[in-house]
């Protein structure tokens, strides 16, 4: 499995694209597997459900009022905020499987990887979470710390984890507005973040410490971002960006 790690540019939407052409690349028979492990910047990135929604133009408006930038999201799922104190964990691999097996499967792992710190990191939703998902990775049953969404295309399927690893109480009052735009149930509470847990963790060690799990499951071998792949995601990017 190739791993590709770090930002395409500064552009959230295109971080969205780059994802979706790695998936193209997967379903065409160009990838067999990838591991993309990035820092986002300030965004927060919608399902395309959200962008159905009477309130989506006021939720972008409070996006843009609070300086994140609004973007859709390949996956499925609701609205999630992230800062530089996150990381986004992109999966992409050719072939078919199990929807609600990978699920589970990933879940437990990335909940292994953050209990390896003293986390009682659990796999189940968090009443009120965010991008509420009955495999979310929580802490104590009660603070919602991972995300995972999927997406599903004829010969590939791609399996995103959002980590929120700090920054928790800066989050949360934008996730409150965003919400209550989209007219979506929201319990701040339920907002949580690897270093609320474990404050000694950094996230350069956590990061490693994802990678880690992967590779020993996996193997993985490093391969740079390309300039094919910036191309690729310059063409999709469309699909991602809100006007």
């Amino acid at each position: 499995m190739l791993l590709l790690r770090g930002r395409v540019g500064d552009d959230p939407a295109l971080e969205m694209a780059a994802s979706s052409a790695l998936l193209q690349r997967a379903r065409v028979g160009e990838l067999d597997a990838a591991l993309r492990i990035f820092r986002p910047t300030r965004m927060v990135a919608f399902g395309r459900r959200d962008a159905n929604r009477p309130g989506f133009g006021a939720a972008v408006a409070a996006c843009r009022r609070a300086e994140y930038v609004p973007v859709v999201r390949p996956t499925g799922g609701r609205a999630v905020a992230t800062t530089t104190s996150a990381l986004v964990i992109d999966h992409v691999q050719r072939g078919a499987g199990d929807m609600a097996h990978r699920f589970t499967d990933f879940g437990v792992m990335l909940a292994q990887v953050l209990a390896d710190f003293g986390i009682d990191a659990r796999v189940g939703e968090v009443p009120g979470e965010f991008c509420p998902g009955a495999h979310s990775v929580n802490a104590r049953g009660v603070a919602k710390l991972v995300g995972t969404a999927q997406r599903v295309v004829r010969e590939a399927w791609f399996f995103s984890s959002v980590v929120i690893i700090d920054d928790s109480a800066v989050i949360k009052p934008l996730l409150v507005e965003v919400y209550d735009a989209l007219e979506l149930a929201f319990d701040p509470a339920s907002v949580g973040a690897v270093r609320d847990e474990a404050p000694q963790v950094s996230i350069d060690v956590l990061e490693q410490a994802f990678i880690g799990a992967y590779d020993d499951r996996f193997g993985l071998t490093e391969a740079p971002v390309d300039e094919r792949l910036r191309d690729e995601a310059a063409r999709l990017v469309g699909d991602h960006r809100v006007g």
